[in-house]
């Protein structure tokens, strides 16, 4: 079986964004998830649900995936990630379980 083109990530009050298996692989943990020997049910379902992240902040961690992916290898002026100051430390916590 291949790499799914899409992968779903389900936020702990159940709402799903789906997203692009290479921005989802951004997170170790969640390349890791995916890539695991055995049958897993995120292996299978190419679905990994997140109890512990609300949806505001796995919104804005798929976000990131998809700037990370942009201009990792941008030799250009990278923008900004804006991160507004009352998610902050939901999304570094996030992050660090994520390993992103």
């Amino acid at each position: 079986m291949g790499k799914p083109e899409t992968v779903r990530l389900v936020s702990k009050e159940g709402f799903e964004f789906v997203i692009d298996y290479k921005a989802a692989c951004v997170s170790n943990t969640i390349k890791n998830m995916l890539s695991s020997q055995g049958n897993f049910t995120e292996t299978e379902l190419g679905e990994i649900k997140f109890p512990e992240i609300s949806t505001p902040i796995l919104e804005k961690v798929c976000q990131y995936f998809y700037y990370k992916l942009r201009y990792t290898h941008c030799p250009d002026v990278i923008p900004e990630f804006k991160i507004e100051p009352d998610i902050a430390l939901q999304l570094l916590m996030a992050s660090n379980f994520l390993d992103t």
